[in-house]
């Protein structure tokens, strides 16, 4: 089933990888608003939820926020971490980056133990302001699925161009402040294998991922139903196989399955 997110704040929710999680959704409730239209996104195809409404403006984003904190406090509920997650891409709110700093004042002022994650698929870290705010958070977890264009143009499918060389470029400037996130699946789409598991494609991902020298890599796979039909779950052993070469080039990675 289709999940379309409530905005500004959604949850509390238990993340496979994040824990007792706050969402912060930038983007409008009634539909979808990504760079990115990927064919196993869990909100659908970009096309089939075109959203009505706007993007809920900063002061919603802190209205509502320190309004969910506050009952939180009070309710002794105490969040691991609140998540810009949601409807699209996050950093495409152009005033990502103030929210963030409020974000951050109210996470000190009710939750300081919190943590902030941004879970993005990296197409705006071009423009200082969004790498600056990523620099400031917690965990910015950015995608890179793979490095073959051929498998970003048929399975993420940007909007507008992408240059993964220069993403890649990109991600090396963060350092170790970054977090790498990877889809692993298997079946196929319109006739073609959708399968990055092999070593065809990791043994290159693994290259991008020793000169980025993340602080961490997170790899998943698919945990709810997707727009496109014939994909399939990449294997435990298989996501394992992969972990473990990632920990073999001196990174911490965490899977789940």
């Amino acid at each position: 089933m289709t999940v379309i997110y409530p905005s500004p704040i959604f949850g509390p929710v238990h993340s496979r990888r994040l824990g007792v999680s706050l969402g912060i959704n930038l983007l409008p409730s009634d539909g979808k608003c990504c760079s990115f239209d990927c064919i196993y996104c869990e909100c659908g195809f970009n096309h089939d939820f075109v959203p009505k409404q706007k993007m809920p403006t900063r002061e919603e984003v802190g209205t509502a926020l320190e309004a969910q904190l506050a009952k939180m406090k009070k309710e002794g509920i105490a969040p691991n971490v609140l998540t810009f997650a949601g409807n699209g891409e996050p950093t495409l709110h152009p005033h990502f980056a103030a929210i963030i700093d409020d974000t951050i004042a109210l996470r000190n002022k009710y939750f300081p133990e919190a943590k902030v994650s941004v879970l993005t698929n990296a197409t705006q870290i071009a423009k200082q302001s969004v790498f600056d705010a990523l620099c400031k958070v917690d965990n910015n977890i950015c995608k890179l699925d793979t490095v073959s264009t051929d498998y970003i143009q048929r399975i993420d499918r940007p909007n507008g161009s992408y240059d993964v060389e220069k993403i890649i470029e990109q991600l090396k400037a963060f350092g170790n402040r970054c977090v790498i996130q990877t889809m692993f699946m298997k079946g196929e789409h319109d006739g073609k294998s959708a399968d990055n598991t092999g070593d065809a494609f990791v043994q290159p991902w693994l290259k991008a991922i020793a000169e980025i020298q993340p602080r961490e890599v997170m790899i998943y796979t698919i945990d709810r139903e997707t727009p496109a039909h014939q994909l399939q779950k990449a294997t435990s052993a298989e996501l394992d196989a992969i972990g473990a070469r990632v920990e073999q080039l001196g990174i911490h990675c965490s899977v789940a399955y």
